[in-house]
């Protein structure tokens, strides 16, 4: 499909913007791309107006010029909405791009939201989690007696065996902002949410459990909790034909 592109907040972004009719705006998650939601995008343009982009450090778009916030991405997205005249879009976000859809939720800016296996909860830490994290801060303690450049070499060796696969994988850059995004608690937003709201989940989620689901359905006034069986962290991937058929009646009702 046909890609676009855009400078907002002096970032350089790609989208791409198919079909007519109401307006769906389409989040990835992070490390993710517009992409992946290239089949969702596909069938939703038959009736829709679907807009979907990378977003900045990801696909095609270019990195943000610091360490942002989730708040910055917020802003982005806020401003490129504006940038293309949309007004109260359906919202549509998966994973760190449902965080982005529950702010701008809880600001009155979207029509309605599809929470597609959204962060914004946190997590229960068990006991394991912790003693990774004290073994992490402990060893990182004790390489500062070592000279910078073989300091800089095991750190980096300690963040690939105690870092999550977001965190090794990312850019320098991107860590930092992931640091600062993945424990962000959205849960006082929740109840500010006034729109109707749909939660879509994959019942073997290992990164966002379905027990965050249920909590943010319970917090949200006008929400309804859909669980696809036998689909994980990505249920619009792993169930595509299911998960168009239930957004595409909510859309239309």
């Amino acid at each position: 499909m046909p890609q676009k592109s855009a400078t907002i907040d002096g970032v350089l972004l790609n989208y791409r913007d198919v079909g007519n009719g109401l307006p769906v705006v389409l989040l990835h998650g992070w490390g993710s791309e517009i992409s992946s939601f290239s089949r969702l995008e596909r069938d939703l343009s038959a009736g829709f107006r679907v807009i979907s982009l990378d977003l900045p450090g990801f696909g095609s778009s270019a990195a943000p010029p610091g360490a942002w916030s989730l708040f910055d991405y917020c802003h982005l997205v806020e401003h490129f909405l504006k940038f293309l005249n949309l007004a109260h879009p359906v919202l549509i976000g998966h994973s760190f791009g449902g965080r982005i859809s529950i702010v701008l939720g809880s600001r009155g800016i979207a029509g309605k939201l599809i929470l597609v296996n959204s962060a914004g909860v946190p997590s229960k830490k068990s006991l394991i989690y912790y003693c990774k994290v004290y073994c992490y801060k402990s060893a990182k303690f004790c390489l500062r007696i070592l000279p910078a450049q073989l300091q800089a070499r095991l750190l980096e060796r300690l963040q690939q065996q105690f870092g999550s696969s977001d965190y090794r994988n990312a850019a320098p850059l991107l860590r930092q902002i992931l640091v600062k995004v993945v424990n962000e608690d959205l849960s006082p937003l929740l109840p500010q949410i006034k729109v109707p709201t749909l939660l879509m989940w994959g019942d073997s989620d290992q990164t966002t459990p379905l027990y965050q689901a249920k909590i943010m359905e319970k917090r949200i006034p006008d929400s309804g909790l859909v669980v696809l069986k036998n689909a994980g962290h990505y249920c619009y991937l792993d169930k595509p034909q299911e998960f168009y058929t239930i957004v595409n009646h909510f859309l239309s009702h």
